[in-house]
């Protein structure tokens, strides 16, 4: 079983027309910050905020008419199951999905609203797609995998495919291994089209599936966890997705969650766009390595934007941290009227904005007569957090950060 560059054609020439041909922008800002000179390619753009769409409506499209009337079943943690959830309904073809319990409520919230029975179980993908195997069995569906399909890599291949159509020159392609389905379909036409490219597989540190399948290790491996690419959270890569993409791939790196944090987090702040976790895979990367990729022309591909807005919120609050425009400082002083007056003063005239205050008067670390207060104030920048932490200082309020 092997992947070609006609069957990824092929299925270009199916797709087109129902899908969007996502944008490939050069990102100066991003390059500036990773010193590679990086092209974007947006797929987040696509309808359903990701590219599955390709792999799940190239299999769809090829369904036999018997097929399409027992209709379809998949397990997935969010944009395999709502892209082809979305095409399945424009086809009219009935699909069930079976998703993890731990799956974001949007991309739950999502997949019913494109009109599939959802099913929610197992703690994981691979519990989810036994249980989807499960009832394909017992009703008689059509089973369309994620990943280890090559109608599905297919489909995923088109992504570079357009990406070498708009930027032929590129010298590496930095993709996200989950199951390992894109990276098949886009290493497949990515080698033929540009022999010299680099392929660089990027795996979240904590299921790093395909890089213990090439040191031969067989069995689910990674010590799991909460990873914030839940998109690429799988614990084995598939045996097909593996045999097509092995041969073609440069090199696999493991990234960790920091990195995953920071590139989401730049992609809302530098693109104003929205990445989920393993959305952004491919600029964590490059920000976790920077020294494989200084230099040189590489192509990321934002694979999709369903985060919960309540997680994006954690992680832009927590880049304020790191940056050290969100700081928390600790004042120990005498419980006196107007000491948090004076300190609120200071640093309101320092040009910083208080966010909260915790007064705490029982600590067993802080005398009888006095008080500790925790203030957590808002900066331009870690420069002018330490302005204010030496303005305090000089008035007699030394802080230190908690």
């Amino acid at each position: 079983m092997t992947l070609s560059i006609d069957d990824i054609r092929a299925a270009a020439a199916r797709l087109n027309g129902h899908i969007e041909r996502t944008p490939c922008r050069l990102s100066r800002t991003l390059s500036e910050i990773t010193g590679a000179e990086v092209w974007v390619k947006f797929e987040n753009l696509q309808f359903t905020a990701a590219y599955k769409e390709r792999g799940a409506l190239n299999k769809l499209l090829q369904l036999t008419e018997a097929e399409k009337k027992r209709g379809v079943i998949a397990a997935s943690a969010g944009n395999h199951s709502q892209g082809l959830a979305y095409h399945a309904a424009r086809l009219g073809i009935p699909v069930t999905i079976v998703m993890p319990r731990s799956t974001p409520f949007v991309k739950v919230q999502q997949t019913r609203a494109f009109g599939a029975e959802v099913v929610l179980d197992g703690e994981g993908y691979d519990e989810a797609s036994g249980r989807a195997k499960q009832i394909c069995e017992d009703r008689d569906l059509v089973f369309v995998h994620p990943f280890n399909d090559l109608d599905v890599m297919a489909g995923q291949g088109t992504v570079a495919l357009e990406m070498l159509e708009d930027v032929p020159d590129l010298d590496v392609l930095p993709i996200p291994i989950g199951g390992g389905g894109l990276i098949a379909g886009c290493a497949t036409a990515a080698k033929h089209l540009r022999p010299e490219i680099k392929v660089v597989g990027l795996e979240p540190a904590m299921y790093p599936s395909f890089t213990a399948r090439m040191r031969g290790v067989n069995g689910p491996s990674g010590a799991g966890g909460a990873t914030i690419a839940e998109g690429i959270a799988v614990k084995q890569v598939g045996d097909v997705s593996y045999g097509v993409a092995r041969p073609l791939i440069d090199e696999v790196l493991l990234v960790e969650e920091p990195f995953f944090e920071r590139a989401v987090a730049l992609y809302c702040n530098v693109e104003k766009t929205v990445a989920e976790g393993a959305g952004a895979a491919a600029l964590a990367g490059l920000l976790a390595y920077p020294e494989r990729f200084r230099g040189k022309k590489a192509g990321l591909i934002i694979t999709g934007g369903n985060i919960d807005t309540r997680l994006l919120a954690s992680v832009l609050t927590r880049e304020l941290v790191r940056e050290q425009r969100l700081v928390s400082l600790r004042i120990i002083g005498d419980d006196r009227p107007g000491l948090l007056g004076n300190v609120s003063a200071i640093i309101g005239q320092m040009g910083a904005n208080i966010v909260e205050v915790a007064h705490n008067r029982l600590a067993l670390d802080v005398p009888a007569k006095g008080a500790e207060f925790d203030i957590m104030i808002e900066t331009r920048d870690a420069q002018h957090t330490q302005e204010i932490m030496e303005a305090l200082r000089e008035r007699g309020y030394p802080p230190r950060a908690v």
